[in-house]
């Protein structure tokens, strides 16, 4: 899915897309993989990714679930805030295999490169998935568009949509005008899902 505006091309990518663009881009290296999938399956921000080390990934009892601390953007301006982001347990296994098998320190980013070089990375990945399946649309694909993906994914796609709320604090929004441009309109997929039980009881 495409939108042209402002001079730059906004991409949205279903789920088996950002699993093809990490599996291409672990074909170069593995670091790059773990990079995309911090953004496409956490959410992170290209600025984001080298700031991750081991020593941040914590499993909360609380919530079954792994989070880890994250420095970003303050969506409200002012100085970068901390939070805690959610990471899938399928990204937390590969995570930590990685961080094994490259002796990666507590104290380590887990991907120790500069953010420009994360960007490039995902243009790379990108042009590869565009040779391979002369798809239409990768040339555009931007390390932003991997956050992008993963918050309409969540907020609208998911057959169980998370709350707004919970997104804002996981994904580091501060306020609903921050979040609003990700709350992308469903697909007619969706909305067919979504209305299904309405017509079961009328």
């Amino acid at each position: 899915m495409q939108e042209s505006g402002a001079g730059r091309t906004s991409c949205w990518l279903s789920r088996d897309e950002c699993d093809e663009l990490a599996r291409a881009a672990g074909e170069v290296d593995w670091q790059r993989e773990v990079a995309i999938e911090l953004m496409a399956e956490c959410g992170l921000r290209s600025d984001e990714v080298p700031r991750v080390t081991p020593g941040d990934i914590r499993f909360s009892e609380d919530g079954g679930c792994w989070l880890f601390r994250v420095e970003g953007k303050n969506t409200d301006g002012g100085e970068p805030k901390m939070r805690d982001a959610w990471m899938p347990d399928d990204v937390e296994r590969n995570v930590s295999k990685f961080v094994r098998e490259r002796e990666i320190s507590d104290d380590e980013p887990i991907v120790d490169v500069s953010a420009s070089s994360v960007r490039r990375w995902v243009r790379e990945a990108a042009e590869t998935v565009s040779d391979r399946t002369e798809s239409d649309g990768w040339e555009h694909v931007s390390s932003h568009d991997l956050r992008r993906s993963w918050a309409t994914w969540h907020l609208v796609e998911r057959p169980d949509p998370v709350d707004v709320r919970t997104m804002m604090a996981i994904g580091g929004w501060s306020s609903y005008t921050a979040i609003e441009p990700y709350l992308h309109a469903p697909t007619e997929s969706r909305i067919g899902d979504a209305m299904a039980s309405d017509r079961v009881h009328s």
